[in-house]
């Protein structure tokens, strides 16, 4: 950066000397109506031997040749060496950008043009003005127009060659020494976020690593799509942007809902993508994390034109691998750091704060690197004390894993205690001791090491049998008041859907989100998804027995606390059944428990004098 000013500098000065040249060359055109034949005078790019001339446009010309040597070279020889320009394009170029530069210049085209409404540069003007025209630098295919250039204006009726032409905005700023986002792209394109300011844990290191390597050993100037699959999107970022880091880019985020328009229209988008990726050192990261159209529908998608034809490095995040469209690519499965990394993510964050806070949410909580920053932000500079930052940052978890669930799933305010509810002692016992599991299971499977012995079935499903009314909801409100976790119950208006695979989408949604912890999963009339497997006799037995193995997958790799209710255990897969780690049987309550619960139901500002509690 302490280099840019005399860059800046000397760029001024190699424009000034451009347009003094342009000036006088169509000064002497005016006047003379022919362009003498002086020898490379029209030479802008340097490294060209020029005679003396005994005129101001031979030594106008020497003194750009001079400046246009200077490294790092002048905006204008640079965008030629970037777009392959030849000389008689470079001067077309510095004509349309003379009109924009200099007030003088425009008077000038008129005289040499023989006409005052024609002050304006076009191509019959440049290829009788400059040596060595070429009549294809009209054609869309040159560089020219191409690249986006410059604009031809046409009026209709009027001739190609003698309509005005116009150099586009963002190439006029960048000649000045401007470089920044095309605006037409900055409506698209989200700048790049700050990476996250602790050290990236070797996990993803090594991801970053491997797809640096692969990137360098293409050799095809369309480098491959880097496509980064998984739930963490933050991690996803964290990964491309640090890659891209290696190439000296800066990451660009663009939403896939945001491209949206007609063939033209990408193919523009496209374009002006690919000439900033030469004019700017930055890379895109395309997000369909979000998406619902899997493999199937990308090719119906404005994305798979732009994945098929955008050059420049390119990160496509997404949960699941994207087969075809039509460029070559490779994925990369990103998940969040382990449970020790996290810990480590959380005692660097909460720094003084950190106590035995970073092991409990790092066992609890599967955040990523951005999400535990930003948490522990929140109490860092508190002043309260440790139990009470404890107490706010297990707070701000639950917050910060609540918004996906909320749009999937019913939460519920969990207000019932222990004291509120009434079991037998041998129910009660299995409620505590299925409290007591979840709340250790940080403990048994980061500190005592199970969780790198195994990854599967680390979760807990348990399964409360039972008539409509037996306290099945008020349990589980028991059990997650006394994990303090929020409780969701699944709604299956939601979850089930008539159409093919769309209820396994819903569901991987929902327990992808889950997956973060902070929730126990409540699946009420857990029959109606989890009901015995039939005997195929069509495409529907087919599709409704592929629900259900789905569903069994996603229990088995679930790692927090999913409770099924039902009050027809017998319609139950048996297949679930074996998967059940607590069956917590629910009957009718006997007198004495229904006088216990009449005796605890009533709140204290009710006035109880002269009720009889056996009669009821």
């Amino acid at each position: 950066m302490s280099q840019l000013p005399h860059w800046q500098d000397e760029n001024s000065r190699y424009l000034s000397a451009a347009l003094k040249w342009l000036r006088l060359r169509l000064e002497r055109f005016a006047d003379n109506r022919q362009i003498p034949n002086i020898p490379a005078e029209h030479a802008l790019t340097g490294g060209v031997s020029l005679e003396p001339a005994p005129d101001a446009v031979a030594e106008a010309a020497r003194e750009l040749s001079e400046l246009g040597e200077s490294e790092p070279p002048p905006g204008l020889v640079l965008l030629s060496r970037l777009f392959q320009l030849s000389e008689f394009e470079q001067n077309v170029l510095l004509l349309c950008a003379g009109i924009e530069l200099d007030t003088r210049v425009a008077a000038l085209c008129a005289r040499a043009q023989d006409d005052a409404s024609r002050s304006y540069p076009t191509f019959a003007l440049a290829m009788a003005l400059f040596d060595d025209p070429a009549w294809e630098v009209v054609s869309p295919e040159q560089p020219l127009r191409f690249w986006r250039l410059i604009e031809i204006q046409t009026a209709h009726g009027q001739p190609l060659t003698m309509s005005p032409l116009r150099i586009d905005e963002r190439i006029l700023n960048y000649l000045k020494g401007l470089n920044y986002l095309d605006d037409r792209l900055s409506s698209l394109l989200l700048p790049p976020g700050k990476p996250v300011d602790v050290e990236v844990p070797p996990s993803l290191q090594r991801l970053v690593e491997d797809v640096v390597t692969r990137l360098k050993q293409t050799s095809d100037s369309l480098m491959p799509v880097v496509q980064l699959l998984g739930p963490d999107g933050p991690g996803k970022q964290l990964v491309a942007h640090h890659a891209a880091a290696s190439f000296c880019r800066a990451v660009y985020r663009l939403s896939v809902d945001v491209l949206r328009g007609q063939v033209a229209e990408i193919d523009t988008t496209i374009r002006l993508w690919h000439r900033e990726s030469l004019l700017l050192p930055l890379a895109l990261f395309v997000d369909v994390q979000e998406s619902d159209s899997g493999a199937e529908g990308i090719a119906q998608m404005p994305l798979a034109r732009f994945l098929a034809r955008a050059h420049g490095l390119l990160f496509l995040g997404s949960r699941d691998f994207w087969p075809r469209f039509g460029r070559a690519s490779f994925s990369v499965d990103v998940a969040k750091p382990t449970a020790k990394e996290q810990e480590a993510a959380w005692t660097h964050a909460l720094d003084s704060n950190a106590g035995d806070n970073p092991g409990v949410l790092a066992g609890q909580f599967n955040l990523s690197l951005t999400a535990i920053r930003d948490i522990a932000g929140v109490v860092r500079d508190g002043n309260e004390s440790q139990g009470d930052c404890s107490a706010r940052l297990w707070d701000a978890c639950r917050t910060c894993v609540r918004p996906r669930l909320d749009t999937l799933a019913q939460r519920i305010d969990a207000k019932a205690a222990w004291s509120d509810i009434v079991l037998p002692p041998t129910e009660a016992g299995l409620l505590r001791q299925i409290a007591a599991q979840v709340g250790s299971r940080g403990r048994v499977y980061g500190e005592w090491g199970f969780g790198e012995k195994m990854n599967r079935g680390l979760g807990i499903t348990v399964l409360f049998a039972g008539d409509s009314g037996t306290g099945k909801t008020m349990a589980a409100e028991v059990i997650a008041n006394d994990l303090r976790l929020n409780l969701y119950r699944i709604d299956l208006s939601a979850v089930v859907s008539k159409y093919i695979g769309e209820t396994e989408k819903n569901l991987r949604r929902l327990f992808d989100a889950a997956d973060d912890g902070g929730a126990i999963l409540f699946f009420d009339e857990a029959d109606a998804l989890f009901g015995t497997r039939s005997e195929v006799k069509d495409s529907h037995d087919r599709y409704a027995n592929i629900e259900v193995n789905y569903l069994l997958q996603r229990l088995e790799a679930y790692r927090g606390l999913a409770i099924l209710a039902t009050n027809m255990k017998s319609a139950l897969d048996p297949a679930f059944v074996r998967r059940l780690r607590f069956i917590v049987n629910f009957g009718f309550p006997g007198v004495a428990e229904r006088r216990r619960m009449w005796e605890s139901v009533f709140p204290p500002a009710t006035p109880l004098a002269g009720l009889n509690y056996d009669r009821l």
